[in-house]
Protein backbone atom coordinates (compact mmCIF):
# COMPACT_ATOMS: atom_id res chain seq x y z
CA UNK A 1 0.00 0.00 0.00
CA UNK A 2 1.17 3.63 -0.52
CA UNK A 3 0.81 7.05 0.15
CA UNK A 4 -1.87 7.70 -2.80
CA UNK A 5 -3.77 4.59 -2.25
CA UNK A 6 -3.93 4.86 1.85
CA UNK A 7 -5.13 8.88 0.59
CA UNK A 8 -8.03 7.26 -1.47
CA UNK A 9 -9.17 4.93 1.64
CA UNK A 10 -10.16 8.37 2.94
CA UNK A 11 -12.90 9.41 0.24
CA UNK A 12 -15.67 8.51 0.66
CA UNK A 13 -15.61 5.92 -2.37
CA UNK A 14 -12.67 4.66 -0.35
CA UNK A 15 -14.58 4.17 2.40
CA UNK A 16 -17.13 2.48 0.95
CA UNK A 17 -14.37 0.05 -0.43
CA UNK A 18 -13.50 -0.41 3.37
CA UNK A 19 -16.54 -1.14 4.12
CA UNK A 20 -17.79 -3.40 1.57
CA UNK A 21 -13.88 -5.44 2.43
CA UNK A 22 -14.79 -5.76 6.11
CA UNK A 23 -17.89 -7.69 4.98
CA UNK A 24 -15.96 -9.70 3.18
CA UNK A 25 -13.50 -10.90 6.22
CA UNK A 26 -12.69 -14.46 5.83
CA UNK A 27 -14.16 -14.96 2.26
CA UNK A 28 -11.69 -16.55 -0.44
CA UNK A 29 -8.82 -14.06 -1.18
CA UNK A 30 -9.15 -14.29 -4.79
CA UNK A 31 -13.02 -13.96 -4.45
CA UNK A 32 -13.12 -11.20 -2.32
CA UNK A 33 -11.06 -9.32 -5.14
CA UNK A 34 -12.64 -10.46 -7.96
CA UNK A 35 -16.09 -9.15 -6.47
CA UNK A 36 -14.53 -5.27 -5.11
CA UNK A 37 -13.03 -5.14 -8.89
CA UNK A 38 -16.14 -5.27 -10.02
CA UNK A 39 -16.40 -1.60 -8.68
CA UNK A 40 -12.79 -0.40 -7.91
CA UNK A 41 -9.49 -0.47 -10.04
CA UNK A 42 -7.14 -3.08 -8.99
CA UNK A 43 -5.16 -0.27 -6.54
CA UNK A 44 -8.07 0.52 -4.17
CA UNK A 45 -9.32 -3.22 -4.24
CA UNK A 46 -6.15 -3.90 -3.05
CA UNK A 47 -5.87 -1.45 -0.23
CA UNK A 48 -9.31 -1.73 0.98
CA UNK A 49 -8.48 -5.54 1.32
CA UNK A 50 -5.18 -5.25 3.29
CA UNK A 51 -6.38 -2.34 5.30
CA UNK A 52 -9.66 -4.77 6.26
CA UNK A 53 -6.95 -7.68 6.53
CA UNK A 54 -4.86 -5.62 9.05
CA UNK A 55 -8.15 -4.38 10.89
CA UNK A 56 -9.02 -7.91 11.94
CA UNK A 57 -5.39 -8.49 12.85
CA UNK A 58 -5.55 -6.02 14.66
CA UNK A 59 -8.26 -6.42 17.34
CA UNK A 60 -5.73 -8.64 19.58
CA UNK A 61 -4.11 -5.35 20.35
CA UNK A 62 -6.76 -2.53 20.01
CA UNK A 63 -10.36 -4.33 20.49
CA UNK A 64 -12.97 -2.59 19.78
CA UNK A 65 -10.83 0.58 18.06
CA UNK A 66 -9.14 -1.60 15.61
CA UNK A 67 -12.32 -1.40 13.53
CA UNK A 68 -11.94 2.37 13.07
CA UNK A 69 -8.32 2.53 13.25
CA UNK A 70 -5.63 2.18 10.06
CA UNK A 71 -2.87 0.49 9.71
CA UNK A 72 0.36 -0.53 8.00
CA UNK A 73 1.97 -4.23 8.57
CA UNK A 74 4.96 -3.30 10.36
CA UNK A 75 3.38 -0.51 11.82
CA UNK A 76 0.78 -2.93 13.42
CA UNK A 77 3.33 -5.20 14.27
CA UNK A 78 5.50 -3.06 16.51
CA UNK A 79 2.55 -1.23 17.77
CA UNK A 80 1.76 -1.52 21.48
CA UNK A 81 -0.78 -2.99 23.00
CA UNK A 82 -3.62 -0.75 23.80
CA UNK A 83 -3.62 -2.08 27.79
CA UNK A 84 0.05 -1.41 27.97
CA UNK A 85 0.30 2.09 26.17
CA UNK A 86 -2.92 3.03 28.56
CA UNK A 87 -1.00 1.67 32.12
CA UNK A 88 2.28 4.24 30.77
CA UNK A 89 -0.17 6.83 29.62
CA UNK A 90 -1.68 7.14 33.23
CA UNK A 91 1.60 7.65 34.39
CA UNK A 92 1.90 11.04 32.11
CA UNK A 93 -1.61 12.20 32.75
CA UNK A 94 -1.79 15.76 31.44
CA UNK A 95 1.78 16.33 30.16
CA UNK A 96 2.90 17.88 27.11
CA UNK A 97 4.92 15.19 25.25
CA UNK A 98 6.84 15.03 22.02
CA UNK A 99 6.30 11.40 20.45
CA UNK A 100 9.94 11.00 18.48
CA UNK A 101 9.00 8.15 16.15
CA UNK A 102 5.42 7.44 16.72
CA UNK A 103 4.13 5.32 14.07
CA UNK A 104 1.00 4.18 13.83
CA UNK A 105 0.17 6.39 16.95
CA UNK A 106 -0.74 3.50 18.94
CA UNK A 107 0.84 5.21 21.81
CA UNK A 108 -0.03 8.87 21.79
CA UNK A 109 -3.99 7.92 21.46
CA UNK A 110 -3.42 6.29 24.80
CA UNK A 111 -1.47 9.92 26.09
CA UNK A 112 -3.91 11.71 24.23
CA UNK A 113 -7.08 9.81 25.81
CA UNK A 114 -5.72 10.54 29.54
CA UNK A 115 -5.22 14.61 29.25
CA UNK A 116 -1.83 15.11 27.28
CA UNK A 117 -1.35 16.93 24.22
CA UNK A 118 0.99 15.50 21.79
CA UNK A 119 3.34 16.44 18.99
CA UNK A 120 4.01 13.37 17.54
CA UNK A 121 6.60 12.64 14.80
CA UNK A 122 7.23 10.00 12.06
CA UNK A 123 10.41 10.31 9.23
CA UNK A 124 7.49 7.88 6.70
CA UNK A 125 4.98 10.15 4.80
CA UNK A 126 2.57 6.47 4.51
CA UNK A 127 2.95 6.30 8.19
CA UNK A 128 2.40 9.81 9.26
CA UNK A 129 -0.28 9.81 7.08
CA UNK A 130 -1.89 6.44 8.95
CA UNK A 131 -1.06 8.41 12.21
CA UNK A 132 -3.13 11.56 11.75
CA UNK A 133 -6.25 8.83 10.34
CA UNK A 134 -6.08 7.34 13.40
CA UNK A 135 -6.31 10.21 15.49
CA UNK A 136 -9.23 11.75 13.67
CA UNK A 137 -10.92 8.54 13.13
CA UNK A 138 -10.95 8.30 17.06
CA UNK A 139 -11.94 12.14 17.66
CA UNK A 140 -8.03 12.63 19.41
CA UNK A 141 -7.06 15.37 16.45
CA UNK A 142 -7.41 18.07 18.69
CA UNK A 143 -5.45 16.69 21.20
CA UNK A 144 -2.24 15.49 18.68
CA UNK A 145 -0.43 17.13 15.82
CA UNK A 146 1.50 14.76 13.53
CA UNK A 147 4.51 15.85 11.02
CA UNK A 148 6.99 14.06 9.15
CA UNK A 149 10.37 14.97 10.63
CA UNK A 150 13.61 13.43 11.74
CA UNK A 151 13.52 11.92 15.59
CA UNK A 152 17.27 13.67 15.75
CA UNK A 153 15.91 16.70 15.22
CA UNK A 154 13.19 16.94 17.61
CA UNK A 155 13.69 19.53 21.18
CA UNK A 156 12.72 17.41 24.00
CA UNK A 157 13.91 20.35 26.48
CA UNK A 158 10.36 22.02 24.77
CA UNK A 159 7.73 19.48 26.25
CA UNK A 160 7.42 18.19 29.70
CA UNK A 161 8.04 14.22 28.24
CA UNK A 162 10.18 12.90 25.59
CA UNK A 163 8.50 9.26 24.62
CA UNK A 164 10.21 7.26 22.19
CA UNK A 165 9.79 3.60 20.54
CA UNK A 166 12.47 3.57 18.53
CA UNK A 167 11.75 0.75 15.63
CA UNK A 168 13.14 -2.56 16.27
CA UNK A 169 12.97 -3.99 12.18
CA UNK A 170 15.76 -3.69 9.83
CA UNK A 171 16.01 -5.02 6.01
CA UNK A 172 16.79 -8.66 7.19
CA UNK A 173 13.53 -8.28 10.32
CA UNK A 174 14.08 -7.77 14.09
CA UNK A 175 16.79 -6.48 15.63
CA UNK A 176 18.02 -6.89 19.22
CA UNK A 177 20.81 -4.93 19.04
CA UNK A 178 19.75 -1.35 20.17
CA UNK A 179 22.47 -0.10 17.95
CA UNK A 180 20.44 -1.11 15.44
CA UNK A 181 17.48 0.81 16.11
CA UNK A 182 15.88 3.51 14.24
CA UNK A 183 16.92 5.92 14.87
CA UNK A 184 19.65 3.98 16.73
CA UNK A 185 20.75 4.33 20.40
CA UNK A 186 22.98 6.95 20.49
CA UNK A 187 20.09 9.27 19.06
CA UNK A 188 18.27 7.95 21.49
CA UNK A 189 20.02 8.72 24.57
CA UNK A 190 21.30 12.05 23.47
CA UNK A 191 17.16 13.27 22.93
CA UNK A 192 17.15 11.52 26.81
CA UNK A 193 19.80 13.45 27.95
CA UNK A 194 17.87 17.13 26.57
CA UNK A 195 14.83 15.82 28.07
CA UNK A 196 13.51 16.82 31.40
CA UNK A 197 11.50 13.15 31.88
CA UNK A 198 11.84 10.50 28.97
CA UNK A 199 9.70 7.33 28.55
CA UNK A 200 11.54 5.24 25.75
CA UNK A 201 10.11 1.76 24.96
CA UNK A 202 12.65 -0.79 24.08
CA UNK A 203 12.55 -4.81 23.53
CA UNK A 204 12.25 -6.93 26.78
CA UNK A 205 15.72 -8.20 26.03
CA UNK A 206 17.84 -4.81 26.51
CA UNK A 207 21.23 -5.54 28.24
CA UNK A 208 21.38 -3.98 31.32
CA UNK A 209 24.72 -2.08 29.97
CA UNK A 210 22.30 -0.18 27.74
CA UNK A 211 20.16 1.31 30.13
CA UNK A 212 20.72 4.91 31.18
CA UNK A 213 22.29 5.76 34.85
CA UNK A 214 20.05 6.54 36.51
CA UNK A 215 17.01 5.67 34.32
CA UNK A 216 14.74 3.40 36.53
CA UNK A 217 13.70 0.37 33.92
CA UNK A 218 10.19 -1.58 33.67
CA UNK A 219 9.45 -5.12 32.40
CA UNK A 220 5.62 -5.42 31.75
CA UNK A 221 3.51 -8.78 31.36
CA UNK A 222 0.17 -9.06 29.89
CA UNK A 223 -2.05 -12.42 30.98
CA UNK A 224 1.54 -14.14 31.67
CA UNK A 225 3.95 -13.13 28.46
CA UNK A 226 6.76 -9.62 29.01
CA UNK A 227 5.65 -7.83 25.93
CA UNK A 228 8.38 -5.22 25.91
CA UNK A 229 10.26 -2.92 28.75
CA UNK A 230 10.18 0.82 29.64
CA UNK A 231 12.74 3.28 30.33
CA UNK A 232 11.86 5.95 32.33
CA UNK A 233 14.38 8.93 33.25
CA UNK A 234 13.62 12.00 36.02
CA UNK A 235 11.76 9.85 38.56
CA UNK A 236 13.55 7.49 40.87
CA UNK A 237 16.10 5.12 39.27
CA UNK A 238 15.23 1.35 40.18
CA UNK A 239 13.92 -2.09 38.72
CA UNK A 240 10.25 -2.91 38.14
CA UNK A 241 8.48 -5.32 37.44
CA UNK A 242 4.51 -4.94 36.15
CA UNK A 243 1.41 -7.44 35.69
CA UNK A 244 -1.24 -6.16 33.42
CA UNK A 245 -4.12 -6.58 33.05
CA UNK A 246 -4.05 -6.56 37.06
CA UNK A 247 -1.77 -3.53 37.37
CA UNK A 248 0.78 -5.42 40.07
CA UNK A 249 3.56 -3.85 40.45
CA UNK A 250 7.02 -5.39 41.76
CA UNK A 251 10.22 -2.85 43.04
CA UNK A 252 13.41 -4.40 43.48
CA UNK A 253 14.47 -4.35 47.13
CA UNK A 254 17.72 -6.40 47.24
CA UNK A 255 16.48 -9.35 48.26
CA UNK A 256 18.48 -12.43 47.82
CA UNK A 257 17.08 -15.95 47.53
CA UNK A 258 19.10 -18.90 49.47
CA UNK A 259 19.80 -22.08 47.60
CA UNK A 260 18.33 -24.98 49.32
CA UNK A 261 16.68 -28.38 48.99
CA UNK A 262 13.50 -29.21 46.85
CA UNK A 263 10.64 -28.56 48.64
CA UNK A 264 6.83 -29.80 48.18
CA UNK A 265 6.33 -26.63 45.13
CA UNK A 266 7.81 -25.36 42.72
CA UNK A 267 6.72 -21.81 41.57
CA UNK A 268 8.19 -20.70 37.97
CA UNK A 269 8.52 -16.52 38.62
CA UNK A 270 6.25 -14.25 35.70
CA UNK A 271 8.74 -13.32 33.20
CA UNK A 272 8.86 -9.72 33.71
CA UNK A 273 10.49 -10.57 36.95
CA UNK A 274 12.87 -12.33 35.58
CA UNK A 275 13.37 -9.89 32.90
CA UNK A 276 13.86 -6.98 35.90
CA UNK A 277 16.31 -9.92 38.31
CA UNK A 278 13.40 -9.77 40.85
CA UNK A 279 13.50 -13.45 41.43
CA UNK A 280 14.93 -12.56 44.89
CA UNK A 281 12.00 -10.79 45.69
CA UNK A 282 9.32 -13.35 44.71
CA UNK A 283 10.92 -16.12 46.64
CA UNK A 284 10.69 -13.87 49.90
CA UNK A 285 6.65 -13.42 48.81
CA UNK A 286 6.48 -17.01 48.78
CA UNK A 287 8.58 -18.25 51.39
CA UNK A 288 11.23 -20.12 48.85
CA UNK A 289 14.48 -20.18 47.83
CA UNK A 290 15.94 -21.25 44.75
CA UNK A 291 16.72 -25.03 43.68
CA UNK A 292 20.03 -23.41 41.26
CA UNK A 293 21.88 -19.94 42.20
CA UNK A 294 21.85 -19.23 38.31
CA UNK A 295 18.27 -21.02 37.71
CA UNK A 296 15.07 -19.09 37.99
CA UNK A 297 13.14 -21.79 39.70
CA UNK A 298 11.65 -21.37 43.15
CA UNK A 299 10.58 -24.08 45.42
CA UNK A 300 8.97 -23.62 48.86
CA UNK A 301 7.21 -25.88 51.62
CA UNK A 302 3.72 -24.47 51.64
CA UNK A 303 1.49 -22.80 49.21
CA UNK A 304 0.69 -19.65 48.42
CA UNK A 305 -0.73 -17.51 46.13
CA UNK A 306 0.54 -14.71 44.30
CA UNK A 307 0.14 -13.03 40.61
CA UNK A 308 4.20 -13.43 40.56
CA UNK A 309 4.62 -17.40 39.88
CA UNK A 310 3.20 -19.95 38.97
CA UNK A 311 2.82 -22.84 41.40
CA UNK A 312 2.95 -26.72 41.29
CA UNK A 313 2.97 -29.45 43.18
CA UNK A 314 5.91 -31.44 42.87
CA UNK A 315 5.44 -34.91 42.48
CA UNK A 316 8.35 -36.59 42.06
CA UNK A 317 12.19 -35.51 41.56
CA UNK A 318 15.10 -37.69 39.60
CA UNK A 319 17.94 -36.85 37.69
CA UNK A 320 16.75 -36.62 33.47
CA UNK A 321 16.91 -39.87 32.03
CA UNK A 322 14.29 -40.19 29.05
CA UNK A 323 14.43 -43.82 30.42
CA UNK A 324 13.26 -43.21 34.01
CA UNK A 325 11.11 -40.36 32.84
CA UNK A 326 9.34 -42.45 30.24
CA UNK A 327 8.81 -45.20 32.90
CA UNK A 328 7.69 -42.69 35.74
CA UNK A 329 5.15 -41.50 33.59
CA UNK A 330 3.70 -44.58 32.14
CA UNK A 331 3.62 -45.86 35.88
CA UNK A 332 1.52 -42.72 36.67
CA UNK A 333 -0.76 -43.66 33.58
CA UNK A 334 0.40 -39.81 32.46
CA UNK A 335 -0.41 -39.32 28.44
CA UNK A 336 -0.50 -35.60 28.21
CA UNK A 337 2.33 -33.54 29.89
CA UNK A 338 2.93 -29.67 29.41
CA UNK A 339 7.10 -29.74 29.00
CA UNK A 340 8.91 -26.58 30.60
CA UNK A 341 12.28 -26.11 30.57
CA UNK A 342 15.36 -23.41 32.08
CA UNK A 343 18.97 -24.31 31.26
CA UNK A 344 18.47 -27.55 29.92
CA UNK A 345 19.43 -28.50 26.49
CA UNK A 346 16.76 -30.43 25.76
CA UNK A 347 14.61 -30.45 22.94
CA UNK A 348 10.96 -30.23 24.47
CA UNK A 349 9.45 -31.88 20.79
CA UNK A 350 12.14 -34.56 20.27
CA UNK A 351 11.48 -35.50 23.99
CA UNK A 352 7.67 -35.36 23.73
CA UNK A 353 7.87 -38.35 21.01
CA UNK A 354 10.43 -39.87 22.30
CA UNK A 355 8.17 -40.29 25.63
CA UNK A 356 5.42 -42.28 23.62
CA UNK A 357 2.45 -41.63 26.19
CA UNK A 358 -0.31 -43.35 26.79
CA UNK A 359 -2.42 -42.82 29.56
CA UNK A 360 -5.38 -40.65 30.43
CA UNK A 361 -3.84 -38.40 32.88
CA UNK A 362 -2.04 -35.22 32.47
CA UNK A 363 1.41 -33.60 34.13
CA UNK A 364 3.72 -31.00 34.14
CA UNK A 365 7.22 -32.10 33.39
CA UNK A 366 10.15 -29.22 34.37
CA UNK A 367 13.43 -29.83 32.88
CA UNK A 368 16.29 -27.62 34.79
CA UNK A 369 19.48 -27.74 35.93
CA UNK A 370 20.59 -27.94 39.43
CA UNK A 371 24.22 -28.23 40.93
CA UNK A 372 25.60 -28.52 37.40
CA UNK A 373 23.33 -31.81 36.92
CA UNK A 374 20.26 -32.05 34.65
CA UNK A 375 16.60 -32.92 36.28
CA UNK A 376 13.28 -33.83 35.62
CA UNK A 377 10.40 -32.67 37.92
CA UNK A 378 6.94 -34.76 37.39
CA UNK A 379 4.40 -32.24 39.07
CA UNK A 380 0.51 -32.51 39.51
CA UNK A 381 -1.67 -29.93 37.23
CA UNK A 382 -3.10 -28.18 39.64
CA UNK A 383 -4.06 -24.65 38.29
CA UNK A 384 -1.18 -22.56 39.19
CA UNK A 385 -1.63 -19.45 41.51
Amino acid sequence: MDLDAFNELLTPRGQRALTEAGELAGADPVAAATKLRKTYDAALTSAALTQAGLRDRARAKFGEDAGRMYFTPHGLEQSTRKEVAEHRARRLAGATVVDACCGIGGDFLALARAGCTVTAVDVDPLTVAVARANAEALGLAGRVTVTVGDAAAVRPEEYDVLFADPARRTSRGRTFDPLAYSPPWPVVLDLVSRAGRACVKVAPGIPYEFIPAGAEAEWVSYKGEVKEATLWTGDHPTRRATLLPGGHGLTATGAQAHVGAMGRYVYEPDGAAIRAHLVGEVAELVGGRLLDPLVAYITADEPVDTPWAARYEVDDLMTFSLKKLRAALRERQIGNVTIKKRASAVDIERLRADLRLNGKKSAVIILTRIMNKPYALICDTTPPA
